[in-house]
């Protein structure tokens, strides 16, 4: 399973504890206006965690924490120190305010301390959601957020479409898409690539992904929204969709259309079939990224790449 299951299972188990409906008339959302903090993944990276906290939009939350260790943190903002000298070096204003920003994540780092809930907090709604019992994907169906449903509800379902980007995703993704794709020809449906920003796309690039996407058909577009925002591009005029972007509200992607929301990893399978996986399926394809997962889902950690690491040097924060 994916950490976009994950994020599905927030709405699905809400749904399950009578805190959340899908239907309009009446609606329960214990999210609303809320607060949403996550614990029990301490050892996330900043950019797994981000796409839990990205999704707390959806279940129209006023914010989202996730609880985590220091050590993904530090990692983290040690890789954005050297990416924001890079922006220097590459003559980005105003270089006075990213020094700033510079100065305070080091003095972070000389004493890094983390916020933590108190021990006696008490909350609106507590849901417990037990990672053992998720078996199979999650995803959003046409046209809400808040309807979540397990794979096995929605397999068979005709898929017209199939958009991976967005805020969403991140370079990892991608490489998993490209794993699934690996040989694949002329696949039955319009596939849609949008990787959230230009240094993903280059490194995809030098990797070789890009030329996989090529083969099987894909259409690449520029990093950015793209899709997801429907303002560089739209798919059909009443297409069924699967995609990886944030939200599936009407008329989002494009006229009509009808929207599932799931991860990358499914997506890509989607696109080779033309319609949504058996849970058979499903697991059949994801062989090839178990056995490869440490190198798919490396992140750019611009700390450990030269062009980045050599810019940086030559800027004095």
């Amino acid at each position: 399973m994916t950490l976009r299951d994950l994020v599905h299972a927030i709405p699905l188990y809400a749904i399950k504890k009578g805190v959340l409906t899908v239907e309009k008339k009446g609606k329960k959302n214990i999210f609303s206006g809320r607060i949403l903090e996550i614990e029990g993944l301490p050892d996330l990276k900043a950019e797994q965690a981000f796409e839990l906290a990205d999704a707390s939009a959806e279940r129209s939350a006023a914010g989202c924490t996730v609880h985590l260790h220091k050590e993904p943190i530090i990692e983290y903002i040690q890789s954005n120190i050297v990416l924001l000298k890079n922006m220097i070096a590459q003559g980005y204003a105003d270089a006075r305010t990213i020094t700033r920003r510079i100065q305070a994540m080091e003095a972070w780092l000389a004493n890094p301390q983390l916020l933590q809930a108190d021990k006696d907090a008490e909350y609106a709604e507590v849901i417990e959601i037990d990672m053992n019992e998720i078996k199979e994907p999650i995803v959003c169906c046409p046209n809400d957020p808040d309807d979540a449903k397990t794979l096995s509800d929605v397999a068979g379902a005709k898929i017209d479409e199939v958009f991976i980007g967005s805020c969403m995703t991140n370079i990892g993704h991608f490489r998993a898409a490209s794993k699934l794709l690996e040989g694949k020809r002329d696949i039955p449906v319009k596939l849609w690539m949008a990787p959230p920003t230009k240094m993903d796309a280059q490194q995809l690039t030098e990797e070789g992904h890009y030329g996989v996407f090529g083969n099987a058909g894909a259409r690449m577009e520029m990093p950015g929204c793209s899709l997801c925002m429907g303002n560089q591009a739209q798919v059909k005029e009443g297409a069924t969709v699967m995609s990886t972007s944030t939200r599936n509200f009407p008329n989002r992607l494009g006229k009509n259309t009808n929207v599932y929301l799931g991860s990358a990893e499914l997506s890509a399978i989607c696109s080779k079939l033309g319609r949504i996986p058996t849970q058979a399926e499903y697991l059949a394809d994801m062989g090839v990224i178990n056995a490869d997962g440490s190198k798919i889902y490396k992140y750019l950690n611009f700390d450990q790449i030269a062009q980045y690491q050599e810019a940086a040097e030559a800027v004095k924060a």
